[in-house]
């Protein structure tokens, strides 16, 4: 997945508030982690946030910006104002800054593609569920080759526990160790749901981590009911570096 970093842009926006609201309750600026909603692939599109809250982007410091249906991204934005009952987004934004997170599927190993995905060591700093998909955020020594990273799927190896065992994989293409670099990725989860009559499946994801001679382990449970309640909003940093990963 090609990445794209856009440098934080030194600008002040003044945030346009209706008439009708109270504008100190409108902050400024947010930045949080989002699914892109943009079937048509045009430069206007909406962005959801994971606690499904709908955003408008009226203005863009991006004007020629056209990202993928379902690319996530961190997004620093300004809302403009509160939605009105007709309105079908709950806000109206200011799109100042964004950063392409790289988004995949499970990828379901074969023999065939054991060495090609990998299983170097790597630093996870935080995993969550947002919306369908496994989020990491993640640090790794590398220096200026491309890095790759999947969850991985691996129907060879069989558990008791009921649970389904998933693999944050590592594959750091010999790259020489100079640097701590970061990254995070975004793992859509929703073919878990196939097949499945409950309304949340738990999970038990293994990374080859530093420090520690056997997997680590993450239990994380993903409900995907309708009546579940929508995650949190994940405050992010936004990049300052971009991350060599694919």
């Amino acid at each position: 997945m090609k990445k794209f970093l856009f440098g934080i842009l030194a600008l002040t926006f003044l945030v346009a508030c209706n008439k009708h609201e109270d504008e100190n309750q409108l902050p400024t600026s947010f930045i949080n982690i989002a699914t892109v909603e943009n079937p048509n692939q045009s430069s206007a599109f909406y962005f959801r946030l994971d606690n499904n809250d709908l955003m408008w982007i009226t203005s863009t410091n991006f004007p020629y910006y056209r990202p993928k249906d379902g690319q996530r991204i961190i997004a620093n934005y300004s809302i403009v104002s509160v939605n009105t009952e007709s309105e079908a987004y709950n806000h109206k934004v200011v799109l100042n800054d964004v950063y392409e997170v790289l988004t995949k599927g499970i990828f379901k190993i074969k023999p065939a593609t054991q060495d090609s995905i990998g299983n170097d060591q790597i630093d996870v700093r935080d995993m969550w569920i947002g919306s369908n998909y496994l989020n990491v955020e993640f640090v790794y020594p590398g220096y200026n080759k491309i890095h790759f990273i999947n969850l991985v799927s691996d129907s060879t190896k069989t558990y008791t526990d009921g649970k389904v065992h998933l693999e944050f994989r590592h594959n750091a293409n010999e790259d020489y160790p100079s640097n701590s670099r970061w990254g995070v990725a975004s793992f859509d989860l929703s073919s878990l749901q196939a097949g499945v009559t409950a309304d949340s499946v738990n999970l038990v994801i293994h990374s080859k981590e530093f420090g520690t001679t056997v997997d680590k382990t993450y239990s994380l449970t993903y409900k995907f009911s309708p009546a579940a309640a929508p995650a949190a909003i994940k405050r992010m940093a936004m990049p300052k570096n971009a991350d060599l990963i694919h």
